[in-house]
Formats: C-alpha cells, sequence, structure tokens
C-alpha cells in the first residue's frame, strides 16, 4: 500500500484515470518589445474571459465561496508586478512573451513554495494555474478538460489546478489522488467542499498506476492499494459504511449544544481567512469565530488595502454571522509572510523577528487604519479585537493607547462605532504567558496559539526534520504553560480559547475542558467531531484528568494518560 496525506475523508473505490498533461517545451527567440506585449496583452484577455466563465460556472454550481477562487484567479492574471517584471525582461532581454512570463512566474512560484505558512506555500499552486493557462495560451495549446467524462473514475494525477477541480464532470468523480498537495491546497479545500474523498502528497502515484487499474483508498488515514485483493476490497467496503454511519451522527449534531453530560458549555468556534469561509462555518454549525486571520487581505497585492476596503470585508463577515460573535485578528505578517510593499528587508531568526504586533506598533497609521476599519465595522454586529505575539505588559499598554486614539479620531468625526467592543491577545510567546496573571487584568479574553506556542517553547523549528519530533503537543511544558494561562483567565473572569491544531486533537480536548477552557477555535470541517467528543465527556472526570497530568513529567507519560481516557 502506499500512504499520503489525508485531504478529505471518505473511502473511494474505481477504476484509475491517469490526468498527464503534455510537458511544456518554452522555446526562447528573439523578438520585438511591440509585438510580444501585444501577444502578451490578447493571452491575457484571452485567459480573463475563460476564468470569468469558470467563475461563473463555480458560482451557480458550488456557490460564491469557490467562485472566488477565480475571481482571485483573474487579480493574479493581471498583477501589476507579475505584468512589470515580465515586460521589463521582454524588452531587456528581446526575447518572447513566453520564455520571459515562465521565467519570472518561476521565480513568484519559488517564493511562496519557500514559505513555512502552510496555507501561503499551497499559494503557489494559484500563480502556476494561473501562468500555466497563459502559456498554454501563448502556445496554441489546450489543456486537459475533465468536463465530460465516460463513467465514474478515481482521478490520478501530479496536482490538479482549481481550474480542473471546479469544471470537472462531478458525478463521475469517485476521488482524487495526487503526487502533490497539503492539506490547504486547492485540490483538498475543493474536495473537502465536495465531500469526495481524497489523498495528496502521494510523490509516485502517477508512476504507480495506469488508467484502469482498480484503486481502494481511504482518505482519513491516507491509504491506498493498487489493484487490491477480494480481501482489502471487503476492508474499504466494511469501512465506507462505517463512515457513512458516522456522517450521520454528526449530521444530527447539528442545531445541538456543545456542552459536557454534567452541563458545562464549551464555545466551538472557526477558524477563517476570508469572507467566503463562512459557507463551510455555517455547513457545519460554528458558534462563532474564534480568529478571522486578516493578513489574506495584504497579500497578493502590491499596495496596502485602503480602509474601505477592510472595512467592506470586515463588515461583510459580522453581517454574515447573523448575530454570533467574531473575533478579528489585527495583521500578522512576518516570519514567512512577508509584504514587499512593507520593505521588511531580510533578517537572521524572521520568527523571532520584526513581525506581527511589533510592525504595528512602529507603523502606527497602518495600524490605525485597520483600527478604524474594525471599529467602523462593529455595528454590524458583535465584534471583538485580538492582538498577535504580544510579549509583555508594555505592548499591551502601548495597544491600548492607540485604540484609544482612534476611537477618539472617529468620534470627532461623528463616525458610528459599537462601544462593547472586545479586547483581547494571542499567547503564543512563553513570556506572555508566564504574566498572564497580570495581562489579564488589562484585556477582555485570550486565545492561546497553540502552533506558534510550542514552537517557541519548546524552541523548535518545525522544518528541520533532525528536530521535527521535539515539535510535540505532549510535551510537559508546553502543557503546564496552557493550565497555567487558562488558570490565570479564570481568576480574573476573562474568557479563554485555544486555537490551532492542537484545538480538536480529540485526545488532548478532555484535557482542556478539565483546565476550564471557554472556547476551542478550529477549521470549520473539526467542529461537529469536536461536539461529538465534549458532548461525551464529564466535567468532573476532565478535572480528575489534570490532575493525574500534573504529576507526569514526559511526553510519553502524558500521551499514554490521554489515549487510556
Amino acid at each position: 500500500m502506499l500512504k499520503g496525506n489525508s485531504a478529505s475523508p471518505g473511502i473511494a473505490l474505481g477504476s484509475a484515470l491517469l490526468i498527464v498533461e503534455e510537458e511544456l517545451v518554452i522555446p526562447q527567440y528573439i523578438s520585438t518589445f511591440e509585438l510580444e506585449e501585444a501577444r502578451l496583452g490578447q493571452a491575457i484577455e484571452k485567459c480573463k474571459h475563460e476564468l470569468t466563465i469558470l467563475k461563473e460556472k463555480t458560482l451557480a454550481n458550488l456557490g460564491e465561496d469557490k467562485a472566488q477562487i477565480f475571481e482571485a484567479h483573474i487579480m493574479i492574471l493581471q498583477d501589476p508586478e507579475l505584468l512589470k517584471k515580465t515586460l521589463k525582461k521582454i524588452k531587456a532581454e528581446s526575447v518572447n512573451a513566453e520564455f520571459a512570463l515562465d521565467a519570472v512566474s518561476r521565480q513568484f512560484i519559488s517564493m511562496f513554495e519557500a514559505m513555512d505558512d502552510a496555507y501561503l506555500k499551497e499559494r503557489a499552486a494559484d500563480i502556476k494555474d494561473v501562468t500555466s493557462r497563459l502559456l498554454y495560451t501563448l502556445l496554441k495549446k489546450t489543456k486537459i478538460s475533465l468536463e465530460n467524462l465516460s463513467g465514474p473514475v478515481i482521478l490520478v494525477a501530479k496536482d490538479l489546478t482549481p481550474s480542473q477541480t471546479a469544471s470537472m464532470d462531478r458525478k463521475n468523480v469517485l476521488g482524487f489522488l495526487t503526487d502533490i498537495g497539503g492539506k490547504t491546497s486547492h485540490t483538498a479545500i475543493m474536495a473537502r467542499t465536495l465531500e469526495i474523498p481524497a489523498i495528496v502528497g502521494l510523490h509516485n502515484i502517477t508512476s504507480s498506476v495506469k488508467s484502469g487499474d482498480l484503486i481502494a483508498f481511504d482518505g482519513e488515514t491516507g491509504t491506498v492499494a493498487i489493484n487490491p485483493s477480494e480481501e482489502e476490497i471487503k476492508t474499504f467496503q466494511k469501512k465506507h459504511e462505517q463512515n457513512l454511519e458516522y456522517k450521520k451522527e454528526l449530521h444530527a449534531l447539528v442545531g445541538l449544544k456543545s456542552e459536557t453530560v454534567d452541563g458545562i458549555h464549551i464555545e466551538l468556534a472557526g477558524n477563517i481567512g476570508t469572507p467566503a469561509d463562512l459557507e463551510a462555518f455555517d455547513r457545519n454549525d460554528g458558534e462563532a469565530i474564534g480568529l478571522y486571520r486578516t493578513e489574506f487581505l495584504f497579500m497578493d497585492r502590491t499596495s496596502m488595502p485602503t480602509e474601505d476596503e477592510q472595512f467592506h470585508s470586515y463588515a461583510a463577515v459580522i453581517k454574515g454571522l447573523k448575530g454570533k460573535s467574531c473575533i478579528i485578528r489585527t495583521l500578522d505578517i512576518g516570519g514567512d509572510k512577508k509584504l514587499d510593499y512593507l520593505h521588511i528587508g531580510e533578517e537572521a531568526n524572521p520568527f523571532l523577528g520584526y513581525r506581527a504586533i511589533r510592525i504595528c506598533l512602529r507603523e502606527p497609521e497602518m495600524f490605525k487604519t485597520q483600527l478604524r476599519a474594525l471599529y467602523r465595522a462593529s455595528v454590524h454586529g458583535p465584534l471583538s479585537i485580538m492582538f498577535p505575539m504580544i510579549s509583555s505588559l508594555e505592548e499591551t499598554l502601548a495597544v491600548k493607547k492607540i485604540v484609544a486614539e482612534v476611537k477618539d479620531e472617529l468620534r470627532s468625526k461623528n463616525i458610528s462605532f459599537a462601544d462593547d467592543v472586545k479586547l483581547g491577545i494571542m499567547i503564543e510567546i512563553p513570556a506572555a504567558a508566564v504574566m498572564s496573571d497580570i495581562l489579564a487584568d488589562h484585556v477582555d479574553f485570550f486565545s492561546i496559539g497553540t502552533n506558534d506556542l510550542t514552537q517557541y517553547t519548546c524552541a523548535v523549528d518545525r522544518m528541520n526534520e533532525k528536530i521535527e519530533h521535539l515539535y510535540n503537543p505532549y510535551n510537559p511544558g508546553l502543557l503546564r504553560l496552557i493550565h497555567l494561562t487558562i488558570k490565570n483567565a479564570r481568576a480574573k473572569n476573562k474568557m479563554v480559547g485555544i486555537c490551532g491544531s492542537m484545538a480538536h486533537q480529540k485526545d488532548l480536548v478532555p484535557l482542556f475542558v478539565g483546565m476550564g477552557v471557554s472556547e476551542l477555535s478550529m477549521s470549520a470541517m473539526h467542529i461537529l467531531p469536536t461536539r461529538k467528543i465534549i458532548r461525551s465527556l464529564k466535567h468532573s472526570e476532565c478535572k480528575n484528568l489534570v490532575d493525574e497530568f500534573l504529576k507526569l513529567g514526559t511526553a510519553d507519560e502524558i500521551k499514554t494518560l490521554l489515549n487510556q481516557k
């Protein structure tokens, strides 16, 4: 059996259809600037027309949020930086448009692929998709279409582009298998939206399979069997029946409370990056938004978003929640997420460098623009504002001073805003966790960012394969810091949430409930499974679990304890 990364759960059994795109050979020849500029412009217009049609089809079939993928592709197609650099190369070297475009796009793709953030790393696929479409158009070649499949198949490809997944014949696609891609790739996102089983990152599936082979795979475990035995087929079919039953159980939880057997409620919130993500949040019955990442508004562009642009995006989410609460995080840029127009510069240790709130406090006008947009949006529903990368009381007080200035400015201009906007901080630096008893006096809530808190507490670069095993959610020092933060927040009667991959980890959920967490915030797809866990717990037993955990000294002991419960 082959093993890959689970992208979308479910069992698939059927014939393989191998999708192999023609390897593009990019010619290089001497040409005039005027001719190549005109060719590039015509190709862009043709691709824009194709993407507009795709957007309209996607809107009709999959809804507005997935149609926005192609709105983003149209923006990439017309990106002034990409166009400027391509035209500059054509002019400087007197080369043809496709040669220049290929060279420039590779630079952009490499930049995104080098990022540590999984979501941003996968955005390289969008640039590949758009520039590949342009190159095919310039070379007068046709891409493979998946619109009219002759029967049910499992698609096997190096990768599937957003264009292919949006336009494919969905009724005949049983599942996806790809060589590359991660859980945040558009292939994975689209598969989850369509509830089609998928495994990505299989590395060599395209060289292991030929069209017509019988394939069986489990999208949850990431295992693939090629031409399986009768016994293996029976095993996959049994798991398929169990999955269908599990889906029914989860669907029955829609509308029910996320509370323990003995009546303790834990708010299950969703993490989103754009207003389009609300569709999955609603479908999975999220109770609030625990994290709206605003940095995506600032990326894939050559200048800062205006106050009005930001206001409309924030207001769209708040209105879309129809009275449910929303925590919006201020700009969390830096580290592996850079903006060319901010001129952060190269740093030896970017994750310990100039990022997040540190940038905002050094760029107060940029910060105030975002805060004004947020406060203006607050009239549309319950809003909380959260500040990332806080390491001290001094930073907290500096942020609150700027907030007060923004509110005074809005009042002086008779601009309406809500008086009850709550202010909170992310606890993702150990210094903040240790000082959480003092910090709790100055904010309305905490959100524990477990991804960064793990990285900083354990001093682990999770991209370094030699030490990635040390990036361990069961590290007793890490869990003690989380426990301390929750205890200090509850002592001051402040809301405290957990955000990040640990928030939905099924063996950790009982421990967090016992610690007294108010909220767990996660990707939408994890909300109902976590509700199922919470509704099976007794709060009193979870508190006893915390007492047992505090006696242990190793990660393995803690993992064993939690897996016994």
